[in-house]
């Protein structure tokens, strides 16, 4: 029997690595889980009996990152599974994610940090790292332990589904960041503020005649936090920005010198709260969708640099609640498998950013947030994971929610039409996911 080569030479691709500002016709190998070898120009690889995989007129970048995906476990596998989620997010590119813990119980334990990854280890397609909550419970009352929930594995905090209400203890936990070097990611949503609301307050909640929630609700927890933040210098992320105000807002705190990052979800880059109309649930999300004008409030933002991470978001849920009574049906849509060509819909075919800047927002920009630029995640590195993912940004292709990996079907992009897709994903040199033709792939020389 023939020994299965342990290695895999991609030739020929436009190779994209923000980090080591990399952007060539280059040859990538892949041995024993690792990048041993990058070559530009008209240099060869010795690359002995690996897989060889022409990808001329492809891109070749560091696996894509996701800072902010539910995989709902434990207590909701109905909706999702560490598995299926993970399965999911390789289909789109996605070698790394980062899960929220607002789960059941609530990831606020060094046990429920641990049960996760052990899990992970079990059946993860992909690298799955923990967002542990700040508060117990998620209740914005008390600090968790997150001394003792770093030391078992966890990357960031956030009490993300809530925003932390309690200034003080907002402050508190601000400052244990700043203690440990690991970000905050604050979910911008004032309670008082959006008591009973459905969607966007504006002209279609009035005309649909559902309680609105107001841009101020986002934009004066961000305000508050970056003031105080001012003095305190932790590593502070506004998840899944929505208002046009807070674009500025994080402006003004960036230009003064906070330490502060900003990111934003496929749906509020190209969908306005007019997807609200007649009800579709699979449009009810939060933050909501708001207005053209925030939409391009958003697009600017992350032109000029101000926003510069990129997350999915991805809520899963299951058919039957998402079928309910808009009033009664549950916040959150779906994205891992199809945010690589909806963000290069909203960003590189209008222009606001080219494919490299796409790419660094989704790989070395989340990776620095998270902290895991030392262990090679996020780039091309000689010596640093094997985690590639190749784009054939040409491609195009039908979204169909029926055809997902993903437990849940809450999508509002299902059945449109876009181009570029992940066409081979590898995670720690395994390929996990795999759509160029055998043609494409031989062995040896």
């Amino acid at each position: 029997m023939t020994k299965r080569s342990n290695s895999t030479l991609l030739t020929g691709g436009r190779v994209l690595d923000s980090r080591r500002g990399l952007d060539a016709t280059a040859d990538v190998l892949i041995r024993d889980g690792r990048i041993v070898a990058i070559e530009t120009g008209s240099g060869q690889i010795d690359a002995g009996d690996a897989h060889r995989v022409d990808v001329d007129g492809l891109l070749v970048c560091p696996g894509l990152i996701d800072p902010h995906v539910h995989l709902r476990e434990p207590g909701q596998g109905g909706k999702e599974t560490i598995e299926t989620g993970s399965r999911a997010a390789v289909s789109g590119g996605f070698t790394t994610l980062c899960c929220m813990p607002n789960t059941a119980p609530t990831l606020d334990s060094p046990d429920m940090v641990e049960w996760v990854a052990m899990k992970a280890r079990e059946v993860a397609s992909c690298r799955v790292l923990v967002a542990a909550a700040a508060t117990l419970g998620r209740k914005g009352e008390a600090i968790a332990p997150m001394h003792a929930m770093l030391a078992a594995g966890a990357t960031a905090f956030t009490d993300d589904g809530d925003g932390i209400a309690d200034a003080d203890l907002m402050r508190k936990v601000l400052q244990v960041c700043a203690s440990l070097g690991t970000a905050f990611m604050q979910h911008c949503q004032e309670p008082t503020l959006t008591r009973g609301a459905q969607m966007h307050e504006g002209v279609v909640s009035a005309k649909l005649g559902l309680v609105g929630w107001p841009r101020v609700a986002e934009e004066l927890m961000l305000e508050r936090d970056l003031r105080l933040n001012r003095s305190i210098g932790a590593k502070y992320h506004a998840q899944h920005l929505s208002s046009g105000g807070s674009v500025e807002i994080l402006k003004a705190a960036r230009d003064a010198g906070v330490p502060a990052t900003g990111e934003v979800s496929p749906h509020h880059l190209l969908l306005t709260d007019a997807a609200c109309e007649g009800f579709d649930t699979n449009a009810k999300m939060n933050p909501p969708l708001r207005e053209e004008s925030d939409r391009q409030a958003l697009l600017q933002g992350v032109a000029d640099g101000i926003i510069t991470v990129l997350a999915t978001d991805h809520a899963p849920h299951t058919t039957a609640e998402k079928s309910r009574p808009f009033e009664e049906a549950p916040l959150g849509v779906i994205g891992v498998e199809t945010a690589l060509p909806l963000y290069a819909e909203a960003l590189v075919n209008s222009g606001a950013v080219d494919w490299p800047r796409l790419i660094a927002m989704m790989t070395i920009e989340p990776a620095r947030l998270l902290g895991l630029e030392g262990e090679g995640i996020g780039s091309l590195t000689v010596g640093g994971p094997g985690d590639v993912t190749v784009i054939d940004p040409n491609l195009e292709w039908t979204i169909d929610a029926d055809a997902f990996e993903s437990k849940a079907r809450n999508c509002p992009f299902d059945g449109r039409k876009v181009r570029g897709r992940s066409v081979l994903t590898m995670v720690g040199g395994s390929t996990r996911c795999h759509r160029l033709s055998e043609a494409d792939v031989s062995i040896g020389v």
